[in-house]
C-alpha cells in the first residue's frame, strides 16, 4: 500500500477512537455535568445522529473543493471539535460540541474510500478501503481503552486534549503524505448527476444491505456488557480484556474482507453477511459458556468487519466515477444508521421481555435481511450480465 493510504488509517484512527470514548468515561461525565448516566449515554446517540446527517450535507458543501483539501479540512474540524468537548462547561455545549465533531466522520470516511480507491490499482481498492478502516480497528482495539484509562487517570477532559493530540499529527501526516490529486477520481462531476446516482436501485440497495448487514453487529454488541457479566457470569473486571479479544477479531476480519472482496465482490458480498448471522446465531447458545462465549465473540468481531470492505466497494461500483464521492460517505452514514438501528433493536428485545438471552438471535435475523438485500441486488445485476455475453457473442 503507498503511504498516503497509511495516512488515511492515521486519520481514521483518530476519529474512530473519539467516537465511542465516552462510553469508558460516562460515569466521570455524568457526575461533572450534573446529569444522569443516560442522558451522558446520549452523547453518543447524538454524535452518530451527527454523522447520519451530516455525512451528505459536508460532502455536497465541499464536493468542488480538491480532496486533500477535504480531509485537511476534516481533520481540523475533527481536532477543533475534541477540544471544544474538553472545554466545554456545561452538558448543552459538551453535547454541541460532539455534534461538531462527527460532523468530520461520515465524510472523511466516504472522501478517504474514494482517495484511498484512486492511489492503487483496480485489484487491490477493497484492500485499500480496508487498509483505511485498520486505523477504525485499531481505535477499537486500542485506542479507546487506552482513552478510557487515560480519562480516569487525568480526568476525562484530558482524554478529549489527547484525541485532539491525535488530530493534529494526523493532520501533518495527512498534509505531507496525501497527493493533490488522486488520478481520474479528482474530477468533479455536477451535482445533479451525483443525485441522480445516488437514488438509483442499485445504490440504494446498497445502502440498505450496510444498514441492515450491520446492525445485527451492535444488536448485541450495544448491550455486550451486561451480556458478559448477567448472562455468562464475567466479572465486570473481565470486561475490558475480553473486549480485547474481540478487537483482534475485528482487526483479522477487517484484512480479511478486503482481500476477499478484491478476489470477487459477489462472493465476498455473501460469504461476509452469511458468515456473520451465522456466527450470531451460534453465540446463542454459547453465552453460558466462558470459554465458548470468548471464542465466539471473537469470530463475531472478525465476521463483522468483514463486512466493511466489500458493503463499501459495492456501493462505490454500483455508483460510478461520477457519484463515488456523495455515495461513499451515504454508506458511512449507513454503517451509523445501522449502529443505531441495532441498538434500538436489542432494546425492543430486552424491553418486550424476551431478555439478553434473545439478543444474538434477533441480531442474526436483522443481518440475514441484510443478506436478503445483497442477493435481490445481485439478482439484478444477472440480466444485464447476459445480455452483454449474448451481444458480445460471435455471429454464426
Amino acid at each position: 500500500m503507498p503511504l498516503a493510504v497509511y495516512a488515511l488509517t492515521a486519520g481514521a484512527f483518530g476519529i474512530g477512537t473519539t467516537e465511542f470514548l465516552i462510553m469508558g468515561l460516562l460515569l466521570q461525565v455524568a457526575g461533572d455535568m450534573h446529569v444522569s448516566v443516560p442522558t451522558a449515554g446520549l452523547l453518543i446517540s447524538g454524535y452518530a445522529l451527527g454523522v447520519f446527517v451530516g455525512a451528505p450535507i459536508l460532502t455536497v458543501a465541499t464536493r468542488r473543493m480538491p480532496r486533500k483539501a477535504v480531509l485537511l479540512t476534516l481533520m481540523a474540524i475533527f481536532t477543533l471539535g475534541n477540544a471544544a468537548c474538553a472545554l466545554a462547561p456545561n452538558y448543552a455545549l459538551l453535547m454541541a460540541a460532539r455534534v461538531l465533531t462527527s460532523l468530520a466522520h461520515g465524510t472523511f470516511f466516504g472522501v478517504g474510500s474514494v482517495v484511498a480507491t484512486g492511489l492503487v490499482a483496480e485489484n487491490k481498492r477493497a484492500s485499500a478501503i480496508a487498509t483505511m478502516f485498520v486505523g477504525l480497528t485499531v481505535a477499537t482495539l486500542l485506542g479507546v481503552p487506552f482513552g478510557a484509562w487515560f480519562g480516569l487517570q487525568f480526568g476525562w477532559r484530558a482524554a478529549f486534549w489527547a484525541i485532539a493530540g491525535v488530530g493534529v499529527l494526523a493532520f501533518v501526516v495527512l498534509a505531507l503524505l496525501v497527493p493533490n490529486k488522486v488520478g481520474a477520481n479528482d474530477a468533479v462531476a455536477p451535482l445533479r448527476d451525483e443525485l441522480k446516482v445516488v437514488v438509483q436501485p442499485q445504490v440504494q440497495l446498497g445502502l440498505l444491505m450496510t444498514t441492515l448487514g450491520f446492525a445485527g453487529l451492535f444488536t448485541v454488541f450495544t448491550y455486550i456488557q451486561p451480556v458478559l457479566t448477567r448472562v455468562t457470569g464475567f466479572s465486570e473486571a473481565a470486561v475490558s480484556p475480553i473486549l480485547l479479544v474481540f478487537g483482534v477479531g475485528l482487526g483479522i476480519g477487517n484484512i480479511a474482507g478486503g482481500r476477499f472482496a478484491d478476489r470477487g465482490l459477489p462472493r465476498a458480498l455473501i460469504g461476509t453477511l452469511a458468515g456473520l448471522a451465522l456466527v450470531l446465531v451460534l453465540f446463542a447458545p454459547a453465552m453460558p459458556s466462558k470459554v465458548l462465549s470468548i471464542v465466539v465473540l471473537t469470530v463475531i468481531g472478525a465476521a463483522s468487519f468483514a463486512t466493511v470492505a466489500p458493503l463499501q466497494l459495492r456501493v462505490l461500483e454500483k455508483a460510478g466515477p461520477t457519484g463515488q464521492t456523495l455515495a461513499s460517505s451515504l454508506n458511512i452514514a449507513a454503517f451509523n444508521l445501522g449502529n443505531a438501528l441495532g441498538a434500538w433493536m436489542g432494546g425492543v428485545t430486552i424491553d418486550a421481555g424476551f431478555g439478553l438471552t434473545a439478543l444474538p438471535l434477533v441480531a442474526a435475523a436483522v443481518t440475514a435481511a441484510g443478506l436478503v438485500i445483497a442477493l435481490v441486488s445481485l439478482r439484478l445485476d444477472r440480466p444485464r450480465s447476459t445480455a452483454d455475453a449474448v451481444e458480445a457473442r460471435p455471429a454464426g
